[in-house]
């Protein structure tokens, strides 16, 4: 065989080898892209997405979108050709799989925790809402879970409301840790509850609780990054009560990342006038009760997708406007914003055509 076939032919084999490899071959990769948007002052799936009963709402029209980020199932695999595709994609991101899988999570335990804090978003938002129009809540600090096989498992049940914590009241959750890690590993702390069951009559029949009991808790021990505390094997959340009912419909979603879009929909459905002036206006951002914005992941993804939607306006946490602005799709204005008022103060001056005034988001 001529040296110049020989040559050719073991260059063929050799690129045939490599791609069956790259096709083969699976890496420890998974792949984030621009997921749907949805409008939460309009319909989903044939019903309204914000859905208030027993008090007075408004027509709002204009958008404000939240965004989602899609992204491959834990038990994807894929392979070398998909990820180098997937890194020259301008519309996707290829990451570590750990990082939408940290400790070989499970994709049901992965569903389950963004239930969890979608669920808990909802709420936050609808208490950040309520508490920027001045509209009473009442809050309480409740057992959110209980840590199996802890020193706590039997004694608290989630949904107890913890009144104090060795006769200290308790005004929010973190006040629970910090009281029981006072004490050390094999002291006893004592809550004093008003039992799930208590709590829920109470709530159906439309007054106080009128039953409290104290529960002894021995603390185990937690070491913590070499730190060793005292633990009991809660953790602390908050429920609220709302004057009247606020039902937010939004199937197959997860993650905290539309807080402060259903905020901001609760606040426009409940207030005359458009916050928009008719005005696209997408976001992101958790809230929390106080109304404070946190940070989210996939920011880029979540910019592309709603500017392919038709958006105009981007409201971007403070902490994700740096990443965001690296990389700003055409014709999309990022907008900082830090608590909820930024946000109402942002809309405002979107609405009244101010757009000068809007605080941007630029490249770190």
């Amino acid at each position: 065989m001529p040296r110049r076939t020989a040559t050719m032919l073991a260059s063929t084999l050799m690129l045939i080898a490599l791609l069956c490899a790259g096709v083969f071959i699976p890496v420890p990769y998974s792949e984030m892209s621009p997921g749907p948007t949805v409008n939460t002052l309009g319909d989903h799936d044939g019903e309204p997405v914000l859905q208030i009963s027993g008090h007075k709402t408004y027509e709002a029209s204009g958008h404000l979108n939240m965004t989602t980020v899609r992204v491959t199932s834990a038990d994807y695999k894929m392979n070398l050709v998909e990820a180098v595709y997937g890194w020259l994609a301008h519309d996707n991101r290829v990451v570590p799989h750990e990082t939408l899988y940290p400790d070989g999570k499970t994709e049901e335990e992965a569903t389950q925790e963004n239930a969890e804090e979608f669920s808990q978003s909802q709420e936050s938002a609808k208490v950040a809402a309520l508490k920027a129009l001045d509209i009473p809540v009442k809050s309480w600090v409740v057992v959110s879970t209980v840590v199996k096989d802890s020193p706590a498992q039997g004694r608290l049940h989630a949904g107890d409301v913890i009144k104090a914590v060795d006769g200290t009241p308790v005004k929010k959750p973190t006040d629970v840790a910090d009281l029981v890690t006072e004490h050390k590993p094999g002291q006893d702390v004592v809550f004093t509850i008003v039992p799930a069951k208590e709590q829920a009559d109470a709530e159906k029949e439309g007054r106080a609780p009128t039953r409290t009991e104290k529960v002894t808790v021995t603390t185990a021990t937690s070491d913590d990054g070499g730190e060793k505390r005292a633990i009991v094997g809660i953790s602390a959340g908050t429920d609220h009560t709302f004057p009247f009912t606020i039902d937010i419909k939004l199937a197959d979603v997860g993650g905290p990342s539309a807080g402060l879009m259903f905020a901001l929909g609760i606040y426009d459905k409940l207030t005359p006038g458009d916050l928009t002036g008719g005005k696209f206006v997408a976001g992101t951002g958790t809230i929390d009760d106080t109304g404070e914005v946190g940070p989210i992941g996939g920011i880029g993804m979540k910019t592309i997708g709603a500017r392919d939607k038709g958006a105009r306006y981007f409201l971007t946490p403070k902490d994700n406007c740096a990443a965001a602005a690296e990389d700003t799709p055409d014709g999309l204005t990022l907008v900082k914003v830090d608590t909820i008022d930024d946000a109402l103060g942002a809309l405002e001056d979107i609405r009244s055509g101010k757009t000068d005034d809007l605080p941007t988001c630029a490249k770190g």
